[in-house]
C-alpha cells in the first residue's frame, strides 16, 4: 500500500488497544514509521521489541519508549491511553478520569508533533474529541475521533452474514454517538445497488430485524469485554484504516467523529456522520440524507454527549 514518503505513525498507550492498533498498522504498512508510548517503561518497551523482531516481514518500523520524545515529527497522532472501560460500565462513565489525563498529555504531544493530525479512540470518544479540539486549539478538521467506523464494520459485518454476500458489498452507516445511541441510516442502507428492504435475496429483511441487528451492533463491545475483557483487535484494524486514509490522503468516506458547527443542526459537539477523510483532516458531509425519524434520533444522540460535557464544563 503507497503511503506518505517517510510517513510516522505516533500511537500514545500500549494497553490492548494501542498495541493492536500499532500491529494492524505495522501488517498493513499504513505508514513508513510507527511509534510507540506509554508511561509504563517496561511495558512498552516489551511491546516495541516483540514488535520489532517482526519487521522482517514488513517494511514498515516500529520504534518507541517512555520518552515522549519518540512522537516528534509525527503525521498522525492515535491517542488510545485512558482509562480502561470495565464490564457493565458505559463509556460515558470513563469521561472524568479520560479528560484529565488528555489535559496534561495533549499540549506535550502539541510541543512535539505541532502539524500532525491527532485520532482519538479512548472513550468516550465523542466527549475527547471535544475536549482534545478545546484543550489543543486546532481546527475541527485536524482532531478526528474514531467514531463509529468500527460500529459501521460491526454493522456491515451482521448484514453481510445474514444476505449471504461479501462485507464489501454492503453500504450502510452507524451515526451519532460512539455509544448507547447511535443508530444506522437505513433510509440509506444498500446491499450493492438494492435498498436494504427491497433485497431479495433470499428472505426479506423486516423492520424488526433491523431493529435486532442494530441493538446487537449498539451492545457488540459489552459482549465482548465480558468474554475477554477488552475490545482490541478490530479497533486497532479501525485504526489503521483511518490512519491510512489520512495519510495516503485518499478522500475517503468515513464515518469518524469530529465537532459540528452548525450542519446537522449540531454546534459545539462531536459525533459521527460520513466524512471525507483525507490528508487535510475529515470533513462531514452535510449533504448526508436523512429520514425525519433519522434526524430526530442524531438530535438525541448529540444531546446526550452535551449533558456528558456540561458535567465536565466543556
Amino acid at each position: 500500500m503507497p503511503v506518505i514518503e517517510n510517513s510516522k505513525l505516533s500511537v500514545i498507550g500500549a494497553g490492548s488497544v494501542g498495541a493492536s492498533l500499532v500491529y494492524a498498522s505495522l501488517i498493513r504498512e499504513s505508514a513508513n514509521q510507527i511509534a510507540l508510548y506509554d508511561i509504563a517503561e517496561e511495558k512498552v518497551e516489551a511491546e516495541v521489541l516483540d514488535l520489532a523482531h517482526g519487521t522482517q516481514f514488513t517494511r514498515s518500523s516500529v520504534m518507541g519508549g517512555a520518552d515522549l520524545d519518540v512522537v516528534a515529527g509525527s503525521h498522525v497522532v492515535v491517542i488510545t491511553a485512558g482509562a480502561k472501560q470495565q464490564p457493565g460500565q458505559s463509556r460515558m462513565e470513563l469521561a472524568g478520569t479520560n479528560v484529565g489525563i488528555l489535559e496534561r498529555l495533549l499540549p506535550q504531544l502539541l510541543e512535539r508533533a505541532p502539524d500532525a493530525i491527532y485520532v482519538l479512540v479512548t472513550n468516550p470518544v465523542d466527549v475527547l474529541t471535544v475536549a482534545a479540539r478545546q484543550i489543543s486549539g486546532l481546527p475541527a478538521e485536524r482532531v478526528i475521533g474514531s467514531g463509529t467506523v468500527l460500529d459501521t464494520s460491526r454493522l456491515r459485518w451482521l448484514l453481510a452474514k445474514r444476505a449471504g454476500v461479501m462485507t464489501s458489498s454492503v453500504h450502510a452507516d452507524i451515526v451519532g454517538e460512539h455509544g448507547d445511541t447511535e443508530f444506522p441510516l437505513w433510509s440509506n442502507a444498500r446491499i450493492g445497488p438494492v435498498p436494504i428492504l427491497d433485497w431479495t435475496g433470499g428472505e426479506r429483511f423486516s423492520i424488526d430485524e433491523l431493529d435486532g441487528i442494530a441493538s446487537e451492533v449498539r451492545n457488540a463491545a459489552y459482549t465482548v469485554i465480558r468474554g475477554k475483557g477488552a475490545t482490541n483487535y478490530a479497533i486497532g484494524l479501525s485504526g489503521a484504516r483511518i490512519v491510512e486514509a489520512l495519510l495516503d490522503d485518499e478522500h475517503a468516506v468515513l464515518p469518524v467523529s469530529t465537532v459540528h458547527s452548525g450542519a446537522f443542526g449540531l454546534d459545539g459537539v462531536a459525533l459521527s456522520m460520513p466524512s471525507v477523510v483525507g490528508g487535510n483532516g475529515a470533513f462531514p458531509i452535510a449533504e448526508t440524507p436523512m429520514s425525519e425519524t433519522e434526524a430526530g434520533l442524531l438530535a438525541a444522540s448529540g444531546d446526550a454527549i452535551r449533558a456528558t460535557m456540561q458535567t465536565l464544563g466543556l
